[in-house]
């Protein structure tokens, strides 16, 4: 019975960085899942805002004729976030510009208390809410898991898994401060 003692004690020391190995590799390759599902999360959200976007923009120039600048460079940053598939660094950057200009979009709306009151634009800019609310959550769910795997990349002794099996930190999706919570104020003008 002794003679098994060195044989359990050096199956010990080799199963359990083993089994240690395993279980935290599969950590990596769960949250690396993960982060791509949260990021399709997104890009489905993102993908309905911009088929919400050319509607709102009709709609307003119908009543704002004469803000031509505005509308065009609306359109043109929504082509350029739809046709980014960048990393999320370089979509926030796109995202920012294109919150920025809905900003402006909407402070043309102010201008307009009949556009205000008006049913079609009403239901757009409801839609638009309920969209920007859906993909902020995914963001935050997002941003959650990008920072797990970067603590995991950072820490020891996952350091050394990440390093070797080439697990790489993700970048969080951030928006610009002035574009963060660019949500349309749904309510009928009295």
């Amino acid at each position: 019975m002794e003679a098994f003692i060195p044989i359990l004690v050096l199956a010990a020391l080799v199963l359990l960085p083993l089994v240690w190995l395993i279980a935290i590799y599969n950590r990596f390759a769960r949250l690396r899942q993960i982060i791509q599902e949260s990021w399709s999360d997104i890009d489905v959200e993102m993908k309905r805002r911009y088929e919400l976007i050319p509607n709102l923009v009709e709609t307003v120039r119908g009543y704002a004729k004469h803000e031509q600048e505005v509308f065009r460079d609306v359109s043109e940053l929504r082509a350029r976030a739809l046709e980014n598939h960048g990393s999320a660094t370089e979509h926030a950057v796109d995202e920012t510009a294109l919150q920025i200009g809905m900003k402006r979009l909407f402070a043309i709306v102010e201008a307009y208390p009949e556009l205000k009151a008006n049913t079609h634009f009403l239901a757009l800019q409801v839609e638009l809410a309920n969209t920007e609310d859906r993909i902020a959550a995914s963001r935050r769910f997002y941003n959650g898991n990008v920072r797990e795997l970067n603590q995991l990349c950072e820490q020891f002794p996952s350091s050394l898994v990440a390093n070797m099996f080439g697990f790489a930190r993700a970048d969080f999706f951030e928006l610009a401060s002035e574009a963060e919570r660019v949500v349309p104020r749904v309510g009928v003008v009295s």
